[in-house]
């Protein structure tokens, strides 16, 4: 049983994640949030499957014992197509949320039958995703485009550096795919940095598409597992934002103070 004083924890590598706590938040307003970076494991699409797998398991070790939430949040695709049922076997009294590229949702809506999966080399790559086309996306052609480089881009917008019109074009080019006149409608954002920087895609598409951002998905999905209160007050304490890699620095302290959050 869980009560209602206990938080709700949303992890990810970065700050990515913030896009799906706005969106719980929005839906849990009565709940207390803790938000976790993994910055120092940050990126995790160049981790070998099996020590991003022990690292995430072992973090959660702590964070467990330290906040005692009412249910986890992994807004990350990477991390729970990596980990999610090692998190799930390891601590087995604990709900995770987990967050998968939504090619289902995608497959239902497109038109034209060409989708594309905008994400991590670490989410392309992983047999989890390939395994979610077969199951739901075998009438669409998939392209799967695996970016090097927009999750650190994201992270860069989203502090307010400068980010390269040209850059950012080059990283979203490949998702554009136009086969015997059947054009890409829709790019599943597989990456849950990317959605800060939908309107920068947006601007630099070359022809219109749905980006799909499956922020709002997961936090129906957490807010259905947890109890509903009638009077729904957030609580009086801070919500909160910690970063394995120490304390950050001042855009980013700035960033997390903007969305309502403490950093501890």
């Amino acid at each position: 049983m869980t009560s209602d004083d206990q938080p709700v924890l949303v992890f990810d590598s970065g700050i990515g994640g913030l896009t799906v706590l706005r969106e719980a938040r929005v839906l849990m307003p009565e709940r207390r949030f803790v938000y976790v970076a993994d910055d120092a494991g940050f990126p995790y699409g160049g981790w070998a499957e099996e020590d991003l797998r022990d690292r995430i398991v072992r973090v959660f070790a702590d964070l467990l014992h330290d906040h005692d939430p009412a249910l986890c949040i992994v807004a990350c695709n990477t991390a729970f197509t990596v980990a999610g049922a090692a998190l799930r076997a390891a601590y087995p009294d604990m709900t995770f949320v987990g967050t998968v590229p939504a090619i289902k949702p995608a497959a239902e809506r497109t038109r034209s039958g060409q989708v594309s999966v905008l994400a991590t080399p670490g989410t392309v790559r992983r047999d989890y995703t390939r395994d979610l086309i077969q199951s739901f996306a075998t009438q669409c052609h998939v392209t799967l485009v695996g970016s090097p480089r927009l999750a650190r881009m994201a992270e860069a917008y989203m502090r307010g550096l400068p980010v390269s019109d040209e850059a950012v074009a080059a990283e979203i080019a490949p998702c554009f795919v136009d086969s015997g006149g059947a054009r890409t409608d829709i790019v599943v954002l597989g990456c849950t940095h990317y959605p800060f920087m939908a309107n920068v895609f947006r601007r630099l598409a070359p022809w219109p598409v749905d980006w799909l951002d499956p922020a709002e998905a997961i936090a129906r999905r957490a807010r259905s597992l947890l109890p509903r209160r009638a009077d729904a007050l957030h609580p009086a304490e801070d919500d909160t934002a910690l970063f394995t890699g120490g304390t950050p620095d001042f855009a980013t302290r700035r960033l997390m103070n903007s969305f309502g959050l403490k950093v501890v």
